[in-house]
């Protein structure tokens, strides 16, 4: 049947009205997924995050195995030549650490490949905005921090209640921890610098609350509370846990507030009970 020649095909547009009500229910909804992605993304940033930590642990154990029960060094000659860290090596202090020859590279899952999986997800923006200005030195500690004030160096004790540095070619040994399971091996970490991304750079140690050798004297906080106000953190024994800040300070002498950026440490008591041997 053909149409008449005056017939036309009639179509409802849609009215204003109805345009404005259909952006309008779709940006309630919008506004409804977004906060659900962003925790979900957030939530699953944590869980690789700490599955890298855990890896990362790990292998210190199996260096120690390796090393007579010795932990991980972790920065030989750091007030010298500074060419040594537990992430990697470089031949002068002018150039970043290369991950490849790092003391604990052969012990993680696939030794220099793996450098960028052990990175935390949340922090690598960070590290790849920091290579990218070549402001970046310690990429390769994948944005956490090892207790380099006691697991990384062998100390003994001294007039005043310190501790002082024995040797810090050679890694403490893990029987002289009396706690493991309540000890920090590792921890999300940064250190807040005005040159750096967001007022912070990456930072390998997980300092404690005073300096050891300096009893009283408190160190720039490094622990980086940045899962939604969590760090995580791997404890000696190898678990793997999400702690909340309780107590921080601004730092001093880089021109950033290290509180305001998310830095600080956890734990009820202020000392360095979750960092040294006791």
């Amino acid at each position: 049947m053909t149409r008449p020649a005056n017939h036309r095909a009639t179509r409802r547009a849609f009215t204003l009205l109805e345009t404005l009500v259909a952006m309008s229910v779709i940006g309630a909804l919008v506004g409804v997924l977004l906060p659900a992605l962003a925790s979900a993304r957030g939530a699953a940033q944590r869980a690789v995050c700490a599955s890298n930590l855990r890896q990362v642990q790990l292998a210190n154990d199996y260096y120690a195995n390796d090393h007579a029960g010795r932990l991980l060094p972790a920065a030989i000659g750091i007030a010298t030549t500074n060419l040594h860290r537990w992430h990697g090596t470089r031949s002068t202090p002018a150039e970043p650490f290369d991950p490849a020859d790092g003391p604990i590279t052969p012990y993680l899952e696939d030794g220099a490949a793996s450098v960028r999986a052990r990175a935390c997800p949340t922090f690598e923006p960070v590290l790849a905005a920091l290579e990218g200005s070549g402001r970046g030195f310690e990429a390769g500690a994948g944005g956490y921090g090892y207790n380099a004030a006691f697991a990384g160096v062998v100390r003994r004790p001294a007039a005043g209640g310190a501790w002082v540095i024995e040797r810090d070619d050679l890694g403490s040994l893990r029987s002289r921890f009396a706690d493991p399971s309540s000890t920090v091996a590792f921890a999300d970490a940064a250190f807040a610098d005005r040159r750096g991304v967001g007022g912070l750079i990456e930072y390998s140690f997980a300092e404690p609350r005073f300096w050891p050798d300096f009893p009283g004297a408190r160190p720039n906080p490094s622990i980086h509370f940045r899962h939604g106000g969590s760090a995580n953190t791997a404890w000696l024994d190898g678990h793997v846990t999400a702690e909340r800040r309780s107590h921080t300070w601004a730092g001093i002498g880089f021109g950033v507030d290290a509180g305001a950026v998310g830095l600080g440490w956890f734990g009820r008591g202020d000392g360095n009970d979750l960092f040294d041997y006791d």
